[in-house]
């Protein structure tokens, strides 16, 4: 992003720190012996002005810089106790935190981009002019940690050493921000300095929860400025809105890949995983899906993990498309989550030996969590986020309160995990072959197809429609989730989808390693294929079979139907598979449910994406022929064999 003489930034205007010299006389000013140490070994004069503008508008009551060190480490688990922003539970190394009751994911209405009149921003999104952006901030964040301990963190978002990684400072008076911040991002209070200036930027965030009281909440405001790279969030504590170093430097990083390095770079609500194929070959795989829609579980289905939410990509000088995961641990959604689909996590949740921060789940009189969905036995009464519960315990509008909220989260470190992969701190990242994109789709689309070039692949992601899930306060219904990234997405959406186009169709990529782009959906339900019945067509292990079937696909080792919407797997090869991989019959009955072709469905849905995309500025001209030709096969199909074909239609 050009930043001009107009681009006024907030951090600085109110500040006033604008040298190393007056930087460091704030610090002199407000810490003590030790952390003045630690702050004054950073050389670079843009890192320190940005921690001194922020201290001087905070005005906090004392300033503890994190090294990463275990006493440090220790020393911030201590204070988020002693703040209760965390509560001790039965098993060591567990605590709970619960945010407001009507704080219980990310506050999509209060949330901004800080723009100038000419600049473009995402049809998606929220936008504040600067003049106001600034008032709010000096009204809201001045003096609101003059009680409290401002915690400082230097973190690398990636590997040291990556091309696609980015340093980020984490300024933050909540303890439980700074403790989910070392479990998800790795420490680089030693690289800091170096890689700032071999990568040439950073990412500044300052948060504070204020006073967390119920009433500050419609003031509470996430803030993003593009321009400088930095995030501003107050009175809200839900991870989702105050770890700015995750979605919210997860948008810059969006803007980095779009604006400054077009069609090598990308940055992606992708998860990252390893599913092994024959003879001991492992094929990496990363995957979009909205918050809430199985990302977590598709990620923990492979044999090696290296991240489940977002992903950096570029393409190396070998020709392939490289991956590495911005972050090293788990912020993911329990509910649902049990033995018989997610064992490999629930060793980490149930086992001792394990660091794990739990929200906003029912903590029993013994202090022990419970979650929905973990198959096990429920407590009748505990507290959990709302307060004081009991079995059957209504709303104020008469509503069964669940027994946790379906936006309760667990925060692990990655390397807890069984089949965590140590190629996940490898700075030059690992090859990927596979892309898939999968939303909450109930009646549609069959469990997997696979497009037939990228520009269709492309298409899949830019398509994405999923049921509205509990990541987003007042969300409701069905909606568009384009790539699964539209919510951090900060530009235009023509230009986003202009670099995914430029991006894997690039004639950098080596031909062996083109990549295999593909459409999963684990919730067809039987009552969308002619039941009474409103369960789920298949059962979460399910994903094995979908994702050892992608990977021979990318080594050429297995046949395909090829349909209008792209290719669908043959029953033969999925019924060897189910047997192989998860022990598993696979009944001739189920497969053409989960593969017929509703096209009356299918078109409805084109549709819609037809006349979304319409009101889109510059839209590259691919989509919309894509969307045409695709819509005029299906018509073409429908006249010849009715709106429901079966899939044996397809076999030559």
């Amino acid at each position: 992003m050009q930043i001009t003489q107009k681009d006024m930034d907030i951090i600085t205007e109110l500040g006033k720190v604008d040298s190393e010299h007056s930087a460091k006389k704030i610090f002199e000013k407000f810490m003590d012996k030790e952390n003045l140490g630690r702050i004054l070994r950073f050389k670079h004069p843009d890192v320190l002005k940005r921690i001194a503008n922020s201290i001087v508008i905070c005005n906090p009551k004392d300033i503890f810089v994190n090294t990463g060190s275990p006493e440090d480490k220790k020393f911030i688990r201590t204070l988020a106790l002693e703040k209760k922003e965390e509560q001790p539970l039965a098993m060591e190394g567990h605590t709970i935190h619960f945010d407001l009751a009507r704080e219980q994911g990310r506050i999509v209405d209060r949330t901004y981009y800080i723009a100038n009149p000419e600049d473009e921003i995402s049809s998606l999104a929220n936008r504040m002019d600067r003049p106001t952006a600034l008032e709010q901030v000096r009204s809201h964040m001045t003096d609101i940690m003059k009680d409290k301990t401002m915690i400082i963190g230097f973190y690398m978002r990636g590997p040291v050493g990556s091309p696609a990684s980015n340093p980020a400072l984490e300024i933050t008076s909540s303890a439980y921000v700074s403790h989910s911040a070392e479990l998800l991002y790795r420490n680089a209070y030693e690289a800091f300095d170096k890689e700032v200036t071999t990568l040439g930027h950073f990412f500044t965030n300052v948060h504070s929860e204020g006073l967390n009281r119920t009433e500050d909440l419609p003031d509470a405001r996430v803030f993003m400025d593009r321009k400088f790279r930095t995030t501003y969030a107050w009175k809200c504590t839900y991870a989702g809105n105050t770890l700015l170093l995750k979605k919210g430097n997860h948008r810059f990083a969006v803007d980095k890949a779009v604006y400054d390095n077009p069609g090598n770079e990308l940055s992606e609500h992708m998860f990252i995983t390893g599913i092994h194929g024959p003879k001991g070959r492992i094929t990496w795989f990363a995957g979009a899906a909205p918050s809430g829609c199985g990302k977590t579980t598709t990620a923990m289905a492979g044999n090696v993990f290296i991240g489940d939410d977002l992903a950096q990509m570029w393409i190396a000088k070998d020709g392939s498309i490289r991956s590495i995961n911005p972050e090293c641990g788990i912020f993911g959604i329990v509910e649902d989550v049990n033995q018989t689909g997610d064992p490999l996590l629930m060793k980490v949740l149930r086992r001792p030996g394990h660091e794990v921060i739990w929200s906003n789940v029912l903590i029993d009189e013994n202090k022990v969590p419970h979650w929905v969905g973990n198959n096990e036995p429920h407590p009748r009464k505990g507290f959990n986020f709302q307060g004081e519960w009991h079995e059957g315990k209504t709303d104020d509008q008469g509503k069964p309160i669940p027994l946790s909220h379906p936006n309760s989260r667990c925060t692990i470190s990655s390397t807890c995990l069984e089949n965590y992969s140590r190629e996940a701190d490898n700075p030059e990242g690992v090859i990927t072959r596979v892309f898939t994109y999968s939303g909450r789709d109930a009646d549609t689309m069959p469990p997997v197809w696979v497009a037939k070039n990228s520009d269709a692949g492309v298409a899949i992601g830019a398509c994405i429609v999923s049921a509205a899930t509990a990541t987003e306060v007042g969300a409701t219904g069905v909606k568009r989730a384009p790539w699964a990234n539209g919510q951090f997405i900060p530009g235009a959406l023509a230009d986003y989808m202009a670099v995914q186009f430029k991006f894997f169709a690039s004639s950098k990529i080596r031909p062996e390693y083109k990549p295999v782009m593909a459409g999963l959906n684990y919730f067809l339900t039987d009552k969308a294929r002619g039941g009474d019945s409103p369960r789920l067509l298949g059962e979460k292990r399910d994903v094995k079979v979908w994702l050892s079937w992608l990977e021979r696909y990318a080594h050429a080792e297995t046949g395909y139907l090829s349909t209008p919407i792209g290719n669908l797997p043959k029953y033969e090869d999925l019924k060897s598979l189910f047997k192989d991989i998860i022990n598993k019959d696979y009944p001739k009955d189920l497969y053409m449910k989960q593969f017929s072709l509703y096209l009356d469905n299918i078109i409805k849905r084109i549709e819609l994406q037809e006349t979304a995309y319409a009101k889109e500025k510059r839209l590259p001209e691919t989509l919309p022929k894509i969307l045409a030709g695709q819509k005029k096969e299906l018509l073409a199909l429908k006249a010849a064999h009715g709106s429901i074909v079966l899939p044996d239609v397809f076999i030559g």
